[in-house]
């Protein structure tokens, strides 16, 4: 079957390694593919990675560097789930992340190993264990969760797919297992169903599942549907059964049948099994795709066989559904990605035509709406309605495949029905099924609402409308409009019958909704006759649309001055003027004219309205000086004046000026000049001072600044206050710096001071604020001289100081706030002090700033105050003075004694300030008042202060103050200035810190030297604290001062101290000693007794003192440690065995015999091995051992290791022993006894190192047949080899032997070996090259030759023999194909019969192979030996390449001419004949193919019809050629004509004439007629041309000739085109009438005919005039309501003279007769015709 015509099309959607994926990872383990979105693969080479591979876009795949064990993509979204097992345990661990976000979603660890896993849902994975079965939600934090146990029918199964329904309710398990013995090829399927709800599980036989949901005839609910495939074999029959069961059908509900059906395997797919199934829920149809990849198409519903073909020449190992097209996609080892869909043009006439099955073609018409059904479903569909199942057909019409039977014919169908009483009319039964199975189309919705309308049932409309089970269109709107508004609205807006819509807003007043709707739609209504349609009725809806119009995007459709005018055409002023207030609000430049407008309007009707628009501001764009004149008129002078200034220059408040004072403001508005204006404005007692101030921002400053100045010229006291808020309003345009300068002119203080008030909250300009202190210090305004020196930040300090203090003032508070903020003390003290304001200063101290009074203090001394009057002070403040900058200050000028009585006083209250204590102590100090006490009990001075103060006057008592500080440099630089190192050493030893001794110990320190002297000959011995000997020792150490620590513990440890006998103190000494002088170790060692053994010599190995080391290990006993020392430090093996010897510790021996091993001293470590009895090192010996080939030894060392222990490695390596030295009845005395040697290995190294008997012995022990074999090849005994590997059944045993019995020319047992290999596909070609590459041909050929007999002989045995037969036999290859046709491997015999030129067998496999084409060629290329003329003709007719049909043509006429005719004759239907036509020509062999070319002249062929018109033309044979002409006119006609009208005989002529007749040339043809005297042929020729002037002017040529006979005939021949006038006055001129009279008599009667009909088409058209003027008026009063209550009325009498014979009246006259005329009219002769 053509792949077009196919009912599955087949499309390579994509190859795995065109986009870099490895074909080693196109596995089943490494490949996943969870819907039609998503690929992902794992690649372990060359690194470790994940590739996700979007189908969406193919070529783009996404690689990211993961180490999994398997990776799934999410079927819908870009999540991905990751699988690794746990190093060292049987635990995966699971992850899921989101690639998109790049974030981890969940992860868990599986406490058994997942074997299986797959997405079951988007949300969900399944995950299969070796014994249960997860489900692992995605969502939130939860863990998998058990859902059933595995069945003992899936144990040592592999899994390979696991499925759940669309509920989660069912979930099936599916695996595979080796076959059973007698068929171990055919694998083994199980599957496991499992239901949620009952908790129970079912164990079937089956190789794929999947299940369905299925929709019930009768049925509301889908079915949920299980299918499986199965293939077993049992007692050497294989069954395939597909089947198909509903699971928990619904009680009381339809239910789905069970359905079987056989899959039908080729035999060359007998060991093929199914892999997967998938469901195409979009056409019910069910996919098995099969491991070697077979594709089986079945219908979910009936089971039904669809399709078989092979999809794929490499094995299959996964699909995925293809939901969207309804196919699935499928992936081969090749890596192809494989895409089925179904071919929708083709599979319903493939199942009608090829199947023959009609009720399945229309069930699959009507499920997938598919073409090809139409004529089966019309014809159903008239038998149903014939035999009126009206529902029936109603369910099959709805249904019926797009839509054919959902005309408005089938509607009228149903409509015509009559209805039966107590029944549903079937128009009804029709709508209804049709909103059962969905939506109706316009038509149908039409029509069944106007059934509905009718009846008054608007909610069934509205029901039907909410669930969308109508289709809209404006008619409907149009019908339901008339019983109700607002579902029409709903309706054309479904229909987008925009203007429908938007009339039905209009109608309901919603004009928002107008606007919103168009915008949505993008309709563009008429805005202007919309806007006048609502001015008519509601003006202020009209108001609000033309807004809403105005706040459309991209603007108002229609312009404003349009919609202005509507409104003033209806006097609608105030709606007018709403509509622009609005749109105007943007105030525009290009709104100019419709401000004014505007305007303009109000002022002339609603004057207040305009005055408010001119008091809101909202305009400046207007006509000014229109506006003003308007003002004027409507008597707004205010207005008038507001409207000439300019808007910039009038500020908002300026609008309260011109109603405050209308007066003055129109005395301004006349004047222009300075003058003027100052001559009006000083009259200020009949001006409002408001409205003056707001007069004058109206000014320009310079004319602001002269009218300011003439006001305070004329009364400075009165105008004061209105210059002062002029300033404080204009400041910023005057200048502040002005209005200043303008005061001060003036020296009016008063007003700088109230005008500088209100700005200097706002300035920070130092200047203002010293100029307003200054004006209210001399205004008398202390208070606020003292407010802003409190709390400006900004005036300049030292100025305002000295003003202050040159003004004396008589409240010294500003001078106060100035000093005291600004730093200014000593300068206030001594001016208040000098001043003899001493009551200032108390306040300034007790209340102001107590902190500052140590500076008061000091500048009291300094003016040399009296000390009672500074000691009041003093204490006047006690607690809240500050200590520290007092004594400072007292110190600085040598008065501290001043403060004891105050500092005592302060000690006595209980302070623990530092400073009072400092200050306290240096006074005790300079008082020598017992210092040490006050030093070494005062716990609160400062010891660096105080030590520092006391280093110049007693350094002893400095060293006091630092030690109780520890002050630690203070200290060493006090004892090391003066020499106390004494002190010094015993400070740091008491000390303990170890910064401090790395400091004392620096190398740079130059004292260093002193100070570990007294440090070794004080310090240290006086100290009875361990802390501080281990602190001291470990400085030393710190310090790297090595000799000096030696030197300090030899002190202690040896002179017999306190801490002589101290552990760390002796290991210490030792390891000082080994690290500075080793040659005081070995003395150390001898004297002390009380250290660290172990590790000392640990530390004496490291340094290298080898025999110290030995001294200390054996000194301890520890003999191990010492050994150590002798073989890994002294290097002295025989010192070391004399060791061992000495102290006989196992070990000591052990240790010995590992160096020995190390020095390649095997034998002597076994030997030592023996004694030390130490098994732990046996893979060291027996790996050593064999490099020395001193297995003797290996032997009895092997034997004491195994009483200790059972290692396999040791028995193992034992028999290899044994072997090596040949004792091989040790070997079968050995293995026969309890043991745990690995054989399998032992046996496979023996072999590898050609140990042959040996390996023999464990093969068989072991029943290793196949390695037994091998061995005994190798020992030449070949019939054991052959028992042996019969024994295995193993191919490569078998073929190890069978290629060894060949090379020992052992045949006959090489064929027994050979027929159990050739029966395995995938080996036989290799047993052939062996035989071939050998030469041994003729016994290859008797093995296949065996073979063809075996039960399981395959295609690729008889394909092979075949092979051979070409290369070796060809006598028997044609005998062999014609047998075997059916099982052969075409392609592959073609090539090597092609390769040994075997033409005629070459030949008939291309025949059999289909390949025409081929088989052709060859035919044509090698004749002499393939030709054969039936099998050609059955060959060139099935060719595809329509050129080798001219071949062929070329073939036959130069080989075999004799034949063309036959071959021509079968490619009639398939060559151009006019190709054809053109090769004979050129070869002038035209006459050859006549018989052809006259079989296929009925196909009208123009080069056809001319080469036959051509070979007639020179036969003479004028009947053909007429009959040609006139059955086939595709020819050159007028060329004919012309070549054959002066041709001699006369038919050609005649012929010739016909064909100018033919071709229209009526003259020639006539011309050539009259010559050959042909007149019969030239009336003919006229009457047939229709040409009135060429018969006329035959008749004068008959005239002329006297031929009047013919003169008759041609008025008869030609009637219809003779005019009558000119033939009776030819025959009247030349006298020949009675040869005209029998056509003027037909003339007259036809004639009279026509008149008659006429006369009676117009009788019945006035009849049929009546009858409907009648009816329509019986219509009329049929729908008169009135009427129709009257009773019924008696028809009316008929009127005088209205009789219906005639017409008014008269009857009708008789019909005239006589002569054969026609009756005349009553009412005058008929018209004359023309001549």
């Amino acid at each position: 079957m053509a792949a077009a015509n196919a009912p599955i099309t087949m499309k390579e959607a994509l190859t795995l390694t065109s986009i870099g994926i490895n074909p080693q990872f196109i596995t089943f383990t490494n490949v996943t593919m969870e819907s039609d979105k998503y690929i992902c693969v794992r690649e372990t080479a060359p690194q470790n990675s994940v590739v996700i591979i979007d189908m969406s876009m193919p070529n783009q795949p996404l690689r990211r560097p993961i180490t999994a064990d398997s990776a799934l993509m999410n079927p819908n979204t870009r999540i991905l789930a990751l699988k690794a097992q746990l190093p060292g345990t049987t635990q995966d661990h699971l992850q899921i992340f989101n690639i998109e976000a790049k974030a981890k979603m969940k992860s868990h660890q599986m406490p058994e190993q997942v074997v299986f896993w797959k997405w079951i849902s988007p949300k969900m994975l399944g995950l299969v264990t070796q014994s249960s079965v997860y489900h692992w939600s995605i969502e939130g934090e939860s863990e998998p969760v058990k859902m059933f146990e595995r069945t003992a029918n899936l144990a040592n199964n592999q899994i390979i797919n696991y499925k759940c329904d669309p509920s989660e309710k069912w979930l099936v398990l599916i695996g595979i297992a080796p076959g059973s013995p007698e068929r171990p090829q055919l694998v083994k399927g199980n599957m496991q169903l499992f239901s949620v709800d009952q908790q129970r599980s079912q164990a079937l036989e089956a190789h794929a599942a999947s299940f369905a949901s299925f929709r019930v005839a009768g049925n509301d609910k889908d079915s949920i549907l299980i299918s499986f495939a199965t293939k077993s074999s049992n007692s050497g029959q294989i069954s395939s059964k597909l089947h198909v069961i509903e699971l928990g059908a619904q009680p009381g509900k339809p239910s789905f049948t069970k359905k079987q059906a056989d899959l039908f395997f080729p035999p060359d797919f007998a060991d093929d099994f199914p892999v997967a199934m998938q469901i195409s829920h979009k056409y019910s149809l069910l996919y098995v795709i099969t491991k070697l990849g077979l594709l089986f198409v079945y219908d979910l519903d009936s089971a039904a066989a669809v399709y078989r073909n092979r999809i794929s020449p490499d094995p299959i190992f996964l699909t995925s559904e293809a939901s969207s097209v309804g196919g699935f996609y499928a992936i081969n080892r090749r890596g192809q990605v494989l895409l089925a869909t179904v071919n929708e043009a083709t599979i319903v006439p493939f199942v009608s035509g090829q199947l023959n099955n009609l009720e399945l073609a229309v069930n699959l018409a009507k499920r997938g709406n598919l073409p090809g059904a139409e004529n089966l479903v019309v014809q159903r569909f008239q038998e149903l309605f014939a035999q009126t199942k009206y529902k029936e057909a109603a369910e099959l019409a709805a249904e019926s495949p797009q839509g054919i039977l959902r005309t408005p014919d089938t509607v009228a169908k149903f409509q015509s029905v009559p209805v039966q009483a107590g029944q549903t009319p079937p128009l009804l039964q029709y709508f209804g099924t049709l909103l059962t199975k969905g939506k109706l189309n316009a038509f149908e919705s039409l029509e069944l609402s106007r059934l509905v309308v009718n009846q008054n049932k608007k909610n069934l409309l509205e029901n039907w409308l909410a669930e969308d089970k109508l289709e809209c269109s404006e008619e409907l709107g149009d019908l339901v409009k008339t019983v109700d508004n607002d579902l029409a609205l709903k309706i054309y807006i479904k229909a987008r019958a925009t203007p429908k819509v938007v009339a039905a807003f209009a109608e309901r007043r919603e004009f928002d909704k107008i606007l919103i709707y168009s915008k949505q739609v993008g309709y563009t209504p008429d805005y202007l006759f919309l806007l006048q349609t609502i001015l008519r009725s509601d003006p202020q809806g009209a108001v609000n649309f033309a807004l809403m119009m105005s706040q459309m995007e991209g603007g108002c459709p229609v312009d404003y001055n349009t919609i202005t005018d509507l409104f003033l055409q209806r006097n609608m002023i105030r709606e007018a003027t709403a509509f622009l207030l609005d749109v105007l609000k943007p105030n525009l430049p290009e709104h100019a004219f419709l401000q004014t407008k505007v305007l303009e309007i109000n002022l002339v009707t609603f004057p207040n309205v305009a005055d408010a628009i001119l008091a809101n501001g909202m305009f400046s764009h207007y006509d000014r000086p229109r506006i003003a004149q308007l003002c004027e008129k409507a008597g707004l002078y205010v207005r008038a004046l507001q409207v000439k200034i300019s808007p910039i220059y009038v500020p908002t408040t300026y609008i309260l000026f011109l109603h405050l004072n209308q007066t003055f403001y129109v005395c301004l508005q006349h004047y222009a000049e300075l003058p003027d204006i100052k001559r009006v404005i000083v009259n200020t007692h009949a001006i409002e001072p408001q409205a003056l101030v707001e007069f004058f921002g109206t000014l320009s400053p310079e004319w602001a600044l002269e009218c300011m100045k003439d006001l305070l010229l004329v009364n400075l006291r009165g105008n004061l206050q209105i210059i002062v808020q002029v300033a404080k309003e204009y400041c910023e345009q005057l200048g502040v710096a002005t209005c200043i300068k303008l005061f001060e002119q003036f020296k009016s203080y008063e007003g700088l001071y109230f005008f500088l008030g209100s700005y200097l909250s706002s300035s920070e300009d130092p200047d203002i604020h010293f100029k307003y202190i200054e004006a209210a210090a001399k205004t008398g305004q202390i208070k606020e001289v003292e407010r802003v020196t409190r709390e400006s930040n900004f005036y300049d300090p030292e100025k305002t100081k000295n003003f202050l203090m040159e003004a004396k003032l008589p409240d010294a508070r500003p001078l106060i706030n100035v000093c005291d903020r600004f730093g200014f003390v000593p300068d206030l003290t001594h001016y208040l002090y000098s001043n003899n304001m001493l009551r200032y200063i108390e306040g300034y101290v007790q209340k102001v700033n107590p902190g500052n009074a140590p500076l008061v203090v000091g500048q009291l001394l300094d003016d040399e105050c009296p000390e009672d009057f500074i000691k009041g002070l003093i204490l006047s403040v006690r607690s809240l003075l500050p200590v520290e900058p007092l004594v400072d200050e007292c110190e600085k000028r040598n008065r501290l004694r001043l403060l004891t009585q105050f500092l005592e006083h302060l000690v006595s209250e209980g302070s623990q300030d530092v400073h009072v204590h400092n200050a306290l102590g240096k006074i005790i100090i300079d008082s020598n008042n017992n210092p040490e006490h006050f030093l070494t009990t005062n716990p609160y001075y400062d010891s660096r202060v105080v030590g520092k103060y006391c280093e110049k006057r007693d350094p002893t008592l400095a060293v006091v103050a630092y030690r109780r500080g520890q002050c630690d440099d203070e200290l060493i630089n006090v004892t090391n200035k003066n020499s106390l190192f004494k002190l010094q050493a015993r400070y740091v030893v008491e000390r303990m810190d170890a910064d401090l001794w790395g400091k004392v110990l620096d190398p740079e320190n130059e004292f260093r030297r002193l100070l570990i002297d007294q440090v070794v000959s004080t310090a240290l011995p006086e100290s009875k604290s361990p802390e501080q000997v281990s602190a001291a020792v470990k400085a030393f150490m710190t310090a790297d001062l090595p000799h000096e620590l030696i030197e300090l513990l030899e002190k202690i440890v040896l002179q017999n101290s306190a801490f002589s006998g101290n552990f760390n103190l002796q290991n210490l000494l030792i390891l000082t000693a080994i690290k500075a002088d080793p040659s005081r170790v070995m003395d150390y060692i001898n004297r002390l007794d009380n250290f660290d053994g172990p590790a000392v010599g640990e530390v004496a190995v490291e340094a290298q003192l080898y025999e110290e080391a030995f001294a200390i290990f054996k000194k301890f006993n520890l003999n191990v440690q010492a050994v150590n020392v002798l073989l890994d430090n002294i290097r002295d093996i025989n010192r070391a065995v004399e060791f061992a010897f000495r102290v006989e510790e196992d070990a000591v021996w052990s240790q010995v015999a590992k160096s020995q091993l190390r020095e390649g001293l095997v034998s002597d470590a076994i030997e030592s091995f023996i004694r030390a009895d130490d098994v732990t090192q046996f893979l060291e010996v027996i790996r050593a051992a064999e490099d020395a080939d001193v297995y003797h030894d290996l032997v009895k060392y092997l034997l004491m290791v195994r009483q200790k222990t059972k290692e396999p490695k040791v028995d193992s390596e034992l028999i290899y022993a044994y072997a090596k030295i040949d004792r091989l009845g040790d070997i079968e005395e050995f293995i026969l006894m309890p043991n745990v040697a690995n054989l399998p290995n032992v046996g496979d190294r023996l072999y590898d190192e050609a140990l042959y008997e040996a390996a023999k012995i464990i093969f068989a022990f072991i029943s290793n047949w196949g390695k037994l074999a091998i061995t005994l090849v190798k020992l030449k005994q070949f019939q054991g080899a052959v028992d042996a590997a019969r024994k295995a059944n193993s191919a490569k045993t078998w073929k190890e032997v069978c290629f060894a019995c060949v090379d020992a020319e052992e045949f006959r047992l090489a064929q027994i070996c050979g027929l159990n290999i050739i029966v395995q596909v995938d080996d036989l070609e290799e047993v052939s090259e062996y035989y071939q590459n050998r030469g041994c041909f003729n016994e290859l050929i008797s093995l296949m030759e065996s073979g063809l007999g075996l039960e399981r002989a395959h295609m690729g045995i008889f394909t092979e023999l075949g092979v051979l037969y070409a290369r070796y036999r060809h006598e028997k290859l044609m005998e062999h194909i014609k047998l075997f046709s059916t099982r052969l491997n075409i392609p592959k015999l073609i090539r090597a019969c092609d390769e040994q030129q075997h033409w005629q067998e070459l030949t008939y496999l291309y025949v059999q192979y289909d390949e025409f084409d081929n088989a052709a060629t060859t035919v044509m290329n090698h004749s002499p030996e393939a030709w054969e003329h039936l099998q050609f003709k059955d060959i060139i007719v099935k060719v595809a390449n329509v050129e080798l049909y001219y071949k062929a043509v070329h073939f036959y006429l130069q080989e075999h001419p004799d034949l063309i005719n036959d071959v021509l004759n079968v490619l009639a239907l398939r060559v151009d004949h006019t190709r054809v036509v053109d090769i004979m020509r050129k070869a002038g062999h035209l006459r050859l193919v006549k018989p052809y070319m006259v079989a296929v002249q009925s196909n009208n062929v123009s080069a056809v019809n001319e080469a036959l018109n051509d070979i007639y033309v020179e036969e003479e044979d004028y009947d053909r050629l007429r009959e040609s002409i006139d059955l086939h006119d595709s020819f050159d006609q007028i060329g004919l004509a012309q070549r054959i009208e002066k041709h001699e005989l006369l038919e050609m002529r005649r012929v010739a004439a016909y064909i100018y007749k033919k071709a229209g040339r009526w003259k020639q043809s006539i011309a050539l007629s009259k010559k050959d005297n042909l007149y019969k042929d030239a009336m003919e020729t006229a009457s047939q041309s229709g040409d009135r002037e060429l018969a006329e002017e035959l008749l004068v040529y008959f005239i002329e000739q006297g031929k009047k006979e013919c003169f008759a005939s041609c008025l008869f021949v030609c009637y219809d085109l003779i005019r009558p006038d000119v033939a009776l006055e030819l025959a009247w001129m030349n006298n020949t009438i009675d040869f005209a009279f029998p056509y003027l008599l037909q003339f007259i009667r036809e004639y009279t005919g026509k008149v008659d009909e006429l006369i009676k088409d117009k009788i019945e058209a006035v009849k049929e005039v009546k009858a409907k003027a009648e009816e329509e008026k019986d219509v009329i009063m049929q729908q008169n309501l009135y009427a129709q209550l009257l009773p019924l009325a008696l028809p009316a009498p008929p009127m005088p003279g209205m009789g219906g014979q005639g017409m008014g009246g008269y009857p009708a006259p008789p019909p005239m007769g006589g002569m054969g005329m026609p009756p005349m009219p009553p009412f005058g002769m008929p018209p004359m015709g023309p001549y």
